[in-house]
């Protein structure tokens, strides 16, 4: 090789290290970075009013209101979040957890040849029936109404979804309850905070 190529190689290798070198210098005056005083970032939380004061309560209708309205087969629909761990079929036995049929008005725990957890025979003790009002309550958030219950249902938030649960719940009976007469002296509930 003569020393005109060796030149012209050379030339070649410097311009392209002059040429990333630019590249470098171009892009941190673009990019450039600042570097905060004190390390992590700042979260900055509008102001919703005074941190005192809780959350106000949403005003709920009683079941019984909301069951004079509420429709079975929107409750079908809805007890099909809970088909993989109950059956709602007379004598179908139970799965993960028991049978459903005929649940209002029953006491709680008192599938025979169901294991309760310890939390749900606690819950029965004091607790002589499943009312409309307490599977309202216990269908919002399970885990609230009987703490360390072995059930891992979230539950359901809408009122109107509990109260077709109910309503079609009410209808897996050979002899369903009546339904109660919602009175005018009712007056809503405060909703239960789900967290």
């Amino acid at each position: 090789m003569d020393s005109f190529t060796l030149n012209k190689i050379a030339g070649a290798i410097l311009m392209a290290l002059i040429l990333a070198m630019g590249v470098g210098i171009v892009s941190d005056i673009i990019f450039e970075t600042h570097v905060p005083e004190e390390p992590g970032y700042e979260i900055i939380v509008a102001d919703s009013g005074s941190g005192d004061a809780p959350a106000a309560a949403v005003e709920i209708e009683p079941i019984a209101a909301r069951l004079a309205f509420a429709s079975a087969a929107d409750g079908e629909k809805v007890a099909k979040k809970c088909a993989a761990c109950h059956n709602f079929v007379e004598g179908a036995g139970a799965k993960t957890g028991p049978n459903l049929w005929g649940v209002v008005g029953r006491a709680p725990a008192s599938v025979d040849g169901f294991n309760y957890s310890a939390a749900m025979a606690g819950f029965a003790e004091t607790n002589p029936a499943w009312s409309f009002e307490l599977l309202d309550t216990f269908l919002t958030k399970p885990s609230a109404a009987v703490p360390k219950t072995s059930m891992g249902f979230a539950g359901l938030r809408k009122p109107e979804d509990r109260a077709a649960m109910i309503a079609y719940l009410r209808e897996q009976a050979s002899d369903p309850v009546p339904l109660p007469e919602p009175t005018a002296e009712m007056e809503p509930q405060p909703a239960v905070v789900v967290e």
